[in-house]
This record gives structure tokens, sequence and C-alpha cells, in this order.
């Protein structure tokens, strides 16, 4: 089976390609500039219709791009995560319209910050989408909305938590906290972590796509087990072998962020969000705990070096 995959130059565009391709699949990537690699690339501008449709027919598709959301809440920024997501969503959908046949699976990336800061609320894939922030909540409905219309037999918005893997932005910069000895909590630190290790994610898509699946409509991609802000970074410490570390009051994350050119948000806000249509349908997390999650990363990192 062919599958294109939009945004796979990412780093988690490029793990979720492995394993595609490990798993038996045609890989296309739809790129706007040709990188060395070891998929078959197809050049798009991600605004409009072009040869690239061609690559559809027959294809399951799954859209991931978007710019990162790890910046300052501007409106030119936050407008630069909408368009970057809406445009290249609206073309593969105008594409798919044009098939003589609808594409037999899409997986579109979506984010449980749709839900804004949740608080305390258990949230399954019944919950209502928030009003704000404009950077999370307005951005993902925006971005789910683009999808509206697309020519596909069934069409999965995965609703994806924190994906911890080795060598991505996240994970890095907290276990970086961490090493520091900046390793307690952030903020209150009773802020919900959905999170999901990166084989359970590259699972779910899978099964997603699978011919016989009957997944379909909203899914939340991440584990069953949501964790606190205080105790992910307690977690964080143990895997690193670190002692105790001061809590980061929530006025030095917003001294911080403005330095790093981040969002305060992305560590003061939190969503106790549950994969409950993936459990339902029998999905089997094979990382649902975070110290053995964690421990399991660790270890891959040791076998590197």
């Amino acid at each position: 089976m062919k599958v294109v995959v939009a945004g796979g130059s990412g780093a988690l565009g490029r793990r979720l390609c492995a394993d595609l391709a490990s798993a038996g699949f045609e890989v296309v990537v739809l790129t706007r500039r040709r990188r060395p690699g070891p998929h078959r690339q197809v050049e798009w501008d991600g605004r409009t219709v072009g040869a690239w449709c061609r690559e559809l027919e027959g294809s399951v598709v799954v859209n991931l791009a978007g710019e990162l959301v790890d910046r300052r809440p501007t409106a030119a920024n936050i407008s630069l995560l909408t368009t970057s997501r809406v445009d290249p969503t609206r073309a593969l959908v105008e594409g798919s319209r044009r098939l003589d046949l609808p594409v037999p699976a899409w997986v579109q990336a979506s984010t449980l910050a749709i839900y804004g800061d949740a608080g305390e609320t258990v949230l399954d894939e019944s919950a209502p989408p928030a009003d704000g922030p404009p950077q999370m909540a307005g951005v993902a409905r925006a971005w789910e909305a683009a999808v509206e219309g697309a020519n596909a037999e069934r069409l999965i918005v995965l609703r994806t938590g924190i994906v911890l893997d080795n060598d991505t932005p996240a994970l890095d910069r907290l276990w970086g906290l961490a090493r520091w000895g900046l390793g307690g909590r952030v903020g209150p630190g009773t802020q919900w972590i959905s999170w999901v290790h990166i084989d359970d994610w590259l699972a779910i898509v899978r099964a997603a796509l699978e011919p016989d699946s009957q997944l379909e409509g909203v899914l939340h991609a991440t584990g069953p087990e949501p964790v606190r802000n205080a105790d992910l970074m307690a977690a964080l410490r143990r895997s690193l072998g670190r002692p105790a570390a001061p809590p980061t009051p929530a006025l030095l994350v917003h001294l911080g962020a403005a330095l790093l050119r981040t969002d305060p948000a992305l560590a003061l806000t939190g969503r106790r969000a549950v994969p409950a249509r993936l459990l339902d349908s029998g999905f089997r997390f094979a990382h649902p705990d975070l110290a053995e999650a964690l421990a399991d990363l660790r270890s891959r990192q040791a076998d590197k070096t």
C-alpha cells in the first residue's frame, strides 16, 4: 500500500515514514524542497493543487504539516502556526476531491491543545474544544475545520499529546532542565500532562491505516495515564539519577520564555486527556507507565553510545 505523507521531513514525520516503510508501505513524502533521504519525495508548495495530486490515487494519506509550536504567542506567530497547518490541509482536501475514488484512509494530525487549559476535567473524545487561548485552541480548531470535505472513506483526526522520543525538542528540553538542576515542578506543578511514547504513537497511526480498521473520527493519540507536571519532572529526575530540585515559579517561567522566545503556556497549562476510543477498540499500549517509558528511551540512548 502506498502512503502519502505531508510533513514527513519533521522529527515526528521522519520517524513515521521510517516506521511505515519497515511495515511494508511505499512511502511518498510531499515536500517543498527535496532533501537527501530514503523515501521518494514529490515537490509541492503546500498551498495549491498541482501534479503532486496524482500521488493520492489509490493511496492512504497522513497529514502532519505545520510549523513547530515552540515560539512566542505573538499575532504574527499565531498566524504562521495557523496558515502552516490550514493551507496544506486545504490543498490536500482540494486534491482529494479531484480523484475518481476516495482516499481509503486519511490520518489528520491535530493536538490536545484544542482543549486549552482544561484543569482537572477528564477529557475523552466527546469533550468540546475550548475557545482559547488562540495559539492553542484557536490554531487547532482552524486546523481541524480545514479537513472538512476531504474525499476519504475514513477520516481519522489524531489529537496528539506530548510525544516522548529521543532527539526531539520536547523531551530534549525536559531532560536538559533536569540535567541542569532545574527539574523541579514548573509553576504550580498540578497541571496535567498527557503524553505518549513514540512506539505507541506510531502503532496508533498504523492501526488507523489498516484496511480493515474501524477507527474513524476524533481519536486521542495519548497514553492512558496522564500525570501531573510535578510527577513528570520527578520521573525525569529519577531517570537521570538526579536529586530533588527546587520548583520553577511561574514568574520565572515567563521570564525564561521571553529569553528563549517560546510560549510560557506550553509549560503552565495542561490537559487530563484519556484515549477512550482507542481503549474501547482493544488497542494495547506498549508503554503505558511513565517511568518505564522514560527508562526505555534512556536505554536506547545508551545503546547508541
